[in-house]
């Protein structure tokens, strides 16, 4: 019977031994590139009024309070290159560009808030395919989201395809 210390040299050897070998790959590493996933770049364009449209205010919302209005259809489908319009309106108060105290932010996908200070109609492009959130918000004059029902922090979803 052989001793353990011996049978730990045996051990150790073998191990040795397996990690030498003749075959010019068997330490190769293999890298595989993978180019980074597509990033938008979005661009805010100045946009001509279209004709005014009818905005329904949401039902929990206090209608003598401000509220947000955002006009833009849940679940609509653009095509690469075309722009998505960010038309909206704030009833019941004054954005800081219109001599008040409220700002209006938005947020596209998890991309950096951006801000509107007056109402005037806006559109995005360069929005790559896919689906993305669009979400608005009144923000009142303490810098937090003016609450109103569910009125006031909007998120639609879009799909852009080819």
């Amino acid at each position: 019977m052989l001793s353990k210390r011996p049978l730990l040299l045996i051990i150790l050897g073998l191990v040795a031994l397996s990690a030498c070998s003749n075959n010019e790959h068997a330490h190769t590493t293999v890298i595989t590139e993978l180019p980074p996933p597509p990033h938008q770049f979005l661009t805010a364009v100045s946009k001509t009024p279209s004709a005014p449209s009818t905005l329904t205010v949401d039902p929990t919302a206090d209608s003598k309070k401000p509220v947000l209005l955002f006009n833009l259809e849940n679940g609509r489908t653009f095509h690469i290159g075309e722009d998505v319009p960010i038309d909206f309106s704030v009833e019941n108060a004054k954005l800081k560009g219109e001599g008040g105290e409220f700002r209006v932010r938005y947020i596209a996908d998890d991309d950096d808030m951006k801000w509107l200070d007056s109402a005037k109609p806006i559109s995005l492009r360069g929005w790559i395919e896919g689906k993305h959130t669009i979400r608005m918000e009144l923000i009142g004059p303490d810098g937090w989201p003016y609450k109103n029902g569910n009125a006031n922090i909007v998120t639609k979803e879009i799909t852009v395809v080819k």
